[in-house]
């Protein structure tokens, strides 16, 4: 399966992950420790450990790759160690499916007209955030965009059952700060950028954007 953009001679093949809403995406199952995380990928480097958010310290991820120098799918513990948010880097990530549809490393205008599509029935039916982020809360989903060699493409962040309340709202959803940072996918208030050009964040000192 591949996307619009397709992909380079040297990429490592990339598995196909069902996104089974609320409750898991591929191997990864929402609540899971590090540990199990870990262990569901026994193929995957750990390439980084990082601070989520600036405000709640023992919110972290992990940064994983299938090969050492390739970000691939960024995990999201809670202070009790629970996985409650999984993204997949546009580039490099695992292709997550919906129902079908591929979700990772898309065109924008193009997944989104097919995500519309979805929205005929209850479950799906698809909210934009703040800054025009499209997602669909009853099934854990954000859909977010990211610069890549071959253009801005989509990366789909997803949460579990607990924490899907408001996600696609950027202000009080679960899903972390470091998340919503950078591309955005449509322009919000002159920038298509977050945090825009100039823009003074009340970050504390210590904390900065992990990518």
């Amino acid at each position: 399966m591949a996307s619009e953009a397709g992909e380079t001679s040297t990429e490592p093949v990339r598995p196909v992950w069902v996104l089974n809403p609320l409750e898991s995406v591929g191997p990864l199952h929402f609540g899971m420790p590090p540990d199990e995380v870990r262990a569901a990928l026994p193929e995957a480097f750990e390439l980084k450990r990082f601070s989520a958010e600036p405000f709640f310290p023992d919110v972290y991820g992990l940064q994983l790759g299938f090969h050492p120098a390739m970000p691939a799918v960024y995990t999201h513990f809670n202070r009790v160690d629970q996985l409650f948010c999984v993204a997949a880097d546009a580039a490099h990530g695992p292709y997550v499916t919906l129902e079908g549809l591929e979700l990772t490393g898309r065109v924008p205008a193009v997944l989104e007209e097919t995500v519309l599509g979805l929205s005929s029935s209850p479950p799906h039916r698809v909210s934009y955030g703040p800054r025009g982020n499209p997602g669909i809360n009853d099934v854990g989903m954000v859909l977010r965009v990211q610069d890549t060699a071959n253009g801005v493409l989509t990366r789909p962040v997803l949460v579990g059952r607990d924490w899907a309340d408001r996600c696609t709202d950027d202000w009080e959803g679960a899903i972390p700060e470091c998340e919503w940072l950078g591309r955005q996918w449509r322009v919000h208030n002159g920038s298509d950028v977050w945090p825009p050009p100039g823009y003074a964040t009340n970050w504390p000192p210590k904390w900065a954007p992990p990518f």
